[in-house]
């Protein structure tokens, strides 16, 4: 399967939305207010995704944050530990993060933080659930303009763009490591990391499972990744 970083997207949205509606179909106590999705149109948080075919080799430093000219910060990760060292290092360049690292196949529960106003938008469920290329195509460039999408890209790494992060959110990131590293023979993904903005409070990791992940088994990512 050859997902690029738009279908991963899509697919957080999808996700998203099944979950909410799990939740709303959910018998509660009445002293736990019920959401309620009403309407054709659902609103849904994206949380731009990606997943990365290669690790770098064992005699690298575990994590490098890059200034670059035009103000952005590249995120590259060797090795899989310190993400509270990667937090405070991107504080002192300015960018208040929540950083977790997970095993590929795991995920952190929906719904560890609210979402952001431009994050926002309305997308039928019908059209979610399309299988027309022009009706896809068209999501996928909706996705593009969200406020995550814009603040973290799947470039160099991870490459981070604080012109797009209003004051006093924070960048979420959870990466997920496949245990088996790929080789040239057995080519597959080696770890794969979603992000999007909030403006918290951000809960603690729930960690739940993600068999999708390993859908994208044989992704590629998009160029200049």
């Amino acid at each position: 399967m050859n997902d690029t970083f738009e279908d991963r997207l899509l697919a957080e949205l999808k996700a998203e939305i099944a979950a909410r509606e799990v939740r709303a179909h959910t018998p509660r106590r009445r002293s736990v207010r019920t959401r309620v999705l009403a309407g054709a149109g659902i609103v849904a948080a994206a949380a731009a995704a990606v997943a990365v075919p290669l690790v770098a080799g064992q005699q690298t430093p575990a994590y490098a944050l890059t200034k670059n000219p035009d103000g952005s910060i590249n995120l590259k990760i060797n090795e899989f530990r310190d993400p509270d060292q990667v937090e405070r290092d991107l504080a002192k360049m300015g960018v208040h993060a929540d950083i977790t690292y997970l095993p590929l196949g795991k995920r952190c529960a929906y719904g560890r933080a609210p979402v952001v106003k431009g994050d926002r938008t309305s997308f039928a469920k019908k059209d979610l659930e399309s299988k027309d290329p022009a009706v896809q195509a068209r999501i996928r460039r909706a996705t593009e303009n969200l406020a995550s999408s814009k603040a973290i890209r799947p470039k160099n790494g991870i490459t981070i763009h604080p012109e797009f992060i209003e004051p006093g959110q924070i960048v979420m990131i959870e990466v997920n490591e496949n245990p088996v590293e790929p080789d040239p023979g057995h080519p597959g993904v080696a770890w794969q990391f979603s992000g999007r903005l909030t403006e918290g409070p951000v809960k603690p990791c729930r960690v739940v499972d993600d068999p999708s992940a390993f859908d994208v088994g044989t992704a590629t990512p998009p160029p200049g990744s």
